[in-house]
């Protein structure tokens, strides 16, 4: 079940019927309800993964009140690290078993041996990596004393398995989410007209931007060999596009399925293809992801080796971001673009402007040339990098890129639909004039109610007209 689906839509509308006019006068039935749903919603695609849903929440339900009444610090970390251990090494068995069999197995081919093993027929259980992070970070800040851990099974139950963000995020940290499930929701008007502006637009980013993109980027990469690099350049950005209106689509709608609900969750992208350098790109990219990363990861690296200086810097950033390529998915194309992502830093790192965040001049119409080219050179530098995103293997990533460098780079593009191009740019400029905003259609400051519900309707047309045909998967439900 998909929110870009038929039956999503059927779900919601019974279940926000029940929420808000049969089980409102009771929180505790409110959050049954909710957990249910989840459950539902997620067994939908595979009930037999419901019990492993259910058996990891109970078992960091528990392990949270043992945790916060040990009375040595010692028995804390051992509690802790039981956490880590348990939670990383369900992720690593059910998405990383057969990548490193198949890896093991090439290793040895190399030196004419041929081993007798075979990989596992594994299933991946969708969100996994999602719903292990948010539930590691409650253990991880009760475990500094940040946050008292929930007495009400359901509400930590329902905070594991909140349905609007299970299988492709936000990451919503504890702290975030528990308090709002653990007080009464009223019906909110105008956080409700909010969330339906921000299901819209994500709506839109997903079938009208991304699901028409999509046939193009797969074409070419399933044919890579036949085209020439100039194809292939074009569609390298244009798999740029497509990922950023997908992912930030699926967050929008998350987003606005919640607000509908009452609930306000994590934001996870701040118009990305506006940074100035890679650091900044990755403040505004997923942010759930990386802010998680660098709370629990980078910031005790950093610490740990600040003694290294500029050095110890580079390490924690190494290390942090082939862990956001390992956290992808269980390829090398994936090892490789986290490490070449923690590349990108090193020239900031020397030069030290790392932190280094510059304030948004609000009354700016347009950027400056210097900021334009910085736009241009980070774009390009993360659109290669999606190459590797993209690619099967590395020696599909390593065939195009060389395709790419060769003299068929100044032939004329083929086989591309050259209208996405205006639709492509008119998208962006959107979002350029609304950067300040939360998302580009939060147009509400528009106080003329007809221009205000003109442009909803416009939107909504568009979807209708230029829209994919068919409920398409989300890119990120894979990982």
């Amino acid at each position: 079940m998909i929110f870009n689906s038929i039956i999503f839509v059927g779900f919601y509308a019974v279940f926000f019927v029940l929420y808000w006019f049969v089980f409102n006068k009771s929180l505790k039935f409110q959050n049954l309800l909710l957990l249910a749903g989840s459950y539902g919603f997620y067994g939908w695609w595979n009930w037999h993964f419901i019990p492993l849903l259910i058996g990891y929440s109970l078992f960091n339900y528990l392990l949270g009140f043992y945790i916060n009444k040990a009375p040595q610090q010692l028995v804390k970390n051992i509690l802790k690290n039981a956490a880590t251990i348990i939670g990383i090494g369900l992720l690593f068995y059910f998405k990383y078993t057969n990548f490193f069999i198949e890896s093991f197995i090439d290793l040895f081919k190399k030196f004419n041996i041929d081993l007798d093993i075979h990989t596992i027929n594994i299933i991946l259980p969708l969100g996994i990596s999602f719903y292990t992070f948010r539930t590691l970070s409650y253990i991880y800040d009760i475990h500094k004393g940040k946050i008292q851990p929930v007495n009400d099974w359901i509400v930590f139950f329902s905070f594991v398995a909140f349905f609007p963000s299970l299988l492709s995020g936000p990451i919503d940290k504890a702290k975030t989410l528990l308090p709002q499930l653990s007080k009464k929701r009223e019906v909110n008007y105008l956080m409700a007209v909010d969330g339906s502006r921000q299901i819209l637009w994500g709506a839109f980013k997903k079938i009208v931007i991304a699901d028409n993109l999509s046939p193009i980027t797969n074409n070419a990469y399933d044919t890579y060999h036949s085209l020439p690099g100039s194809t292939l350049l074009v569609c390298a950005f244009y798999f740029s596009i497509q990922l950023y209106a997908d992912f930030s689509g699926y967050s929008d709608m998350a987003i606005g399925i919640a607000k509908l609900l009452g609930f306000e969750i994590t934001k996870n992208f701040d118009y990305p293809f506006f940074a100035q350098n890679i650091a900044e790109f990755w403040r505004k990219w997923h942010m759930s992801l990386t802010t998680w990363l660098t709370d629990y990861v980078f910031t005790p690296l950093s610490i740990q080796f600040r003694d290294y200086d500029k050095i110890g810097l580079i390490m924690a950033i190494l290390i942090n971001f082939t862990l956001i390529g390992i956290w992808h998915g269980a390829n090398w194309t994936f090892v490789l673009f986290g490490v070449l992502h923690g590349c990108f830093y090193i020239p900031l790192i020397l030069k030290g402007k790392l932190n280094k965040k510059k304030k948004p001049n609000l009354n700016q119409v347009w950027p400056t040339g210097i900021e334009f080219m910085n736009m241009l050179l980070t774009f390009a530098l993360v659109s290669f990098s999606f190459i590797l995103f993209r690619s099967d293997n590395l020696s599909q990533a390593a065939g195009i890129v060389k395709k790419i460098c060769s003299k068929s780079i100044i032939s004329f593009p083929i086989l591309i639909t050259w209208y996405m191009i205006p639709v492509i740019s008119i998208f962006l400029l959107a979002e350029w004039f609304q950067r300040n905003a939360q998302y580009t259609l939060q147009i509400g400051f528009i106080k003329n109610n007809v221009i205000r519900i003109g442009l909803y309707y416009f939107v909504l047309l568009a979807i209708m007209v230029f829209g994919a045909t068919g409920a398409t998967q989300f890119i990120y439900l894979k990982f």
